[in-house]
C-alpha cells in the first residue's frame, strides 16, 4: 500500500472537501461531498458525542445515500452548519426525491471548541453560513492544519487541527481519512516532539522523527488542555472513504475498524469525555474481487489513514493570536 497522489481523502476519486472558518470565532466547519449520493455508515466510540442524522446510517435503515457530511466546531451550535449545507445542496437540486420534493441527506458531527479563546458572543449562530460556505469551496485539493472545523481544535498539549491521509491497496482500491483532532488525550508522547502514530508515518508526512526511543510511555496523562480550559471539552471526529463497492453493513465494518486509528494516535482515546465518531462512505466505483479479504484490508488501511491524518492535523497546525496552547511547530522550533 502506498499513499495516493495527494495523500488526501480525495484520492478516492469523486470526493471533494471544503473548509470555512472565522479567525475571530476560532471555529469553523469542514464539508465532504460528491456529485452523487454516497453509501455510508457510522460508528461512535466516544462517551460524549454530538451528531445529526446518524441513525439513518445504520444498515437496517432505509436511507439509500448521503449527499454530504459536515464536521464542525461549535458544539451543539455547530450542528446548525448542516442546515447551511442542506440549503446549498437544495439550491443545486440535490437530495433524496420524495414525490415533488428533494431532501438533502447531511449527517454531521461536532467538536467542543466554545472556550478556546475565540469570540463566541454572537447574537445569531454563524454556523449555517459557515456550512454553506464550506460546501461552496469544496474541491479535491484542500488545506490541512488550522482550517475549517480544525481551526480552534486542541489536543492535550498542542493545538489540534484538520488532517487527512490516503492509501491505495495493491489491487487498486483507494482508501482515505479526513479527521478533526480535538482529543482530551495527547497526540504526541511526553515532551510534545514524537507522535504516537510515528510507527505508521510514510515519507516524513508529519516530520519524520520516528517513534519516541523511550520505553514505559503512556502512563502520564497530564493534559495542558484541561488546565487551560478548566473543563473537559474534547472529541476526535472524521470520515473514512473508499471507492470499493460496499453495502451499508460493510461500510459499518470499515468505520468500526477505522477507530483503531484513533487509539493508535491519541493517548488515551475513546474516553467518557470524548465524542469520538467516524463516518464511513464509498463512491462504489470498484468491485470487490475477494470480499472478505478486501473488506479486512480496507478496514486496516482506513485505521492507518486515521492515525496518520490525526498526526498530520497537529503537525500542520499554525500559530494564531489568542491560542491557549502552542502548535507542534512552536513547541519544536529549536
Amino acid at each position: 500500500m502506498q499513499p495516493g497522489p495527494l495523500n488526501l481523502i480525495t484520492d478516492v476519486q469523486g470526493l471533494k472537501v471544503g473548509h470555512a472558518h472565522d479567525p475571530k470565532l476560532k471555529s469553523g466547519t469542514t464539508v465532504l461531498t460528491a456529485d452523487s449520493p454516497l453509501t455510508s455508515s457510522v460508528h461512535v466510540m466516544g462517551g460524549a458525542p454530538g451528531s445529526r442524522e446518524t441513525d439513518l446510517l445504520d444498515p437496517d435503515k432505509s436511507a439509500p445515500g448521503v449527499d454530504a457530511f459536515v464536521l464542525s466546531g461549535g458544539s451543539a451550535f455547530g450542528l446548525d452548519a448542516a442546515s447551511g449545507v442542506v440549503q446549498g445542496l437544495r439550491s443545486q437540486g440535490r437530495g433524496f426525491p420524495v414525490h415533488t420534493a428533494r431532501v438533502p441527506i447531511v449527517p454531521a458531527a461536532i467538536i467542543f471548541d466554545l472556550i478556546n479563546g475565540g469570540n463566541k458572543n454572537w447574537q445569531q449562530s454563524p454556523y449555517p453560513k459557515l456550512g454553506e460556505a464550506a460546501l461552496e469551496s469544496s474541491k479535491a485539493d484542500f488545506a490541512l492544519g488550522s482550517v475549517g472545523a480544525g481551526l480552534g481544535a486542541m489536543s492535550a498539549s498542542l493545538m489540534g487541527g484538520a488532517g487527512s491521509a490516503s492509501l491505495v491497496l495493491d489491487n487498486g482500491i483507494a482508501v482515505g481519512a479526513l479527521m478533526i483532532a480535538n482529543p482530551i488525550g495527547a497526540v504526541t508522547t511526553p515532551g510534545g516532539r514524537h507522535f504516537w502514530a510515528a510507527t505508521f508515518e510514510i515519507e516524513g508526512e508529519f516530520g519524520g522523527l520516528g517513534p519516541d526511543p523511550r520505553s514505559g510511555l503512556g502512563r502520564d496523562m497530564k493534559s495542558d488542555k484541561i488546565t487551560a480550559m478548566m473543563r473537559h471539552a474534547n472529541t476526535t471526529i472524521g470520515i473514512v472513504a473508499t471507492d470499493a463497492k460496499l453495502s451499508k453493513a460493510q461500510c459499518k465494518r470499515m468505520a468500526i475498524a477505522a477507530h483503531d486509528g484513533i487509539g493508535r494516535a491519541c493517548m488515551p482515546a475513546h474516553t467518557p469525555m470524548d465524542g469520538d465518531l467516524i463516518f464511513s462512505t464509498t463512491t462504489s466505483t470498484k468491485e470487490l474481487s475477494a470480499p472478505d479479504l478486501d473488506i479486512a484490508m480496507i478496514g486496516h488501511a482506513a485505521s492507518l489513514c486515521v492515525a496518520r491524518a490525526i498526526a498530520r492535523a497537529i503537525y500542520e497546525a499554525t500559530p494564531a493570536k489568542g491560542n491557549l496552547l502552542p502548535t507542534w511547530r512552536e513547541k519544536n522550533a529549536s
